[in-house]
């Protein structure tokens, strides 16, 4: 895979002590949604930081490591599956990636935050649309929060190996929505998203 520069991006903040945030986890059916923020050292660059997605699962592992080791500060936080169903997932994303934020141990001046909403919080904040593919820091938290979410799914498997977690990650497949039909859904199933909603209800009517 050729390494692709991250896109230009001009921040409003210079100078100051920022912090990249991202979330993973809005689309699945199950598991929590997660969250990391970093500050990165400015003298220990990262190589091949990109959007997590468009990396192979190999150099996110590697990347996951090196991050880590070389960030000045990083947080991995969540919001649970009873918070997702309860206040919905974008404000449960909202709320993983802020207690990322107030979890660094170092904090930030400013925060870079991917997409185009940003929590309410006390922090003066820039939203940045495909900000995993133009702020660095970004990149950062999006690995870090794709590669924990990866592995909690694929723990989730060794639980319930019946549904085919490890390969789906809890994305509404073909696959995943065949196993909620057969075998009903878990505790970790999201009650308010449409596939499980709808298999509960079909569960009333019995």
């Amino acid at each position: 895979m050729s390494k692709k520069p991250l896109e230009p991006f001009v921040s409003s903040y210079r100078g100051a002590l920022g912090a990249g945030v991202d979330e993973v986890g809005r689309g699945p059916l199950a598991g929590d949604v997660v969250a990391a923020a970093v500050i990165l050292d400015p003298n220990a660059p990262i190589e091949g930081l990109a959007d997590s997605k468009k990396l192979t699962e190999k150099k996110r592992e590697q990347l996951f490591v090196e991050i880590q080791e070389k960030a000045l500060a990083f947080c991995i936080a969540r919001a649970s599956v009873a918070e997702i169903d309860k206040i919905n997932i974008l404000q449960a994303s909202l709320l993983a990636m802020t207690r990322a934020v107030q979890g660094l141990p170092t904090q930030p001046e400013h925060v870079w935050v991917d997409g185009n909403k940003i929590p309410r919080w006390h922090y003066p904040a820039e939203a940045v649309v495909k900000g995993d593919s133009r702020v660095a820091a970004i990149s950062a938290a999006s690995i870090l929060a794709k590669v924990t979410r990866d592995r909690e799914l694929v723990a989730l498997h060794a639980q319930y190996p019946d549904y085919g977690f490890a390969d789906h990650k809890g994305y509404p497949t073909a696959a995943h929505l065949a196993a909620i039909e057969q075998h009903g859904i878990t505790p970790h199933h999201r009650q308010s998203f449409g596939p499980v909603k709808k298999q509960l209800e079909q569960l009333d009517l019995f």
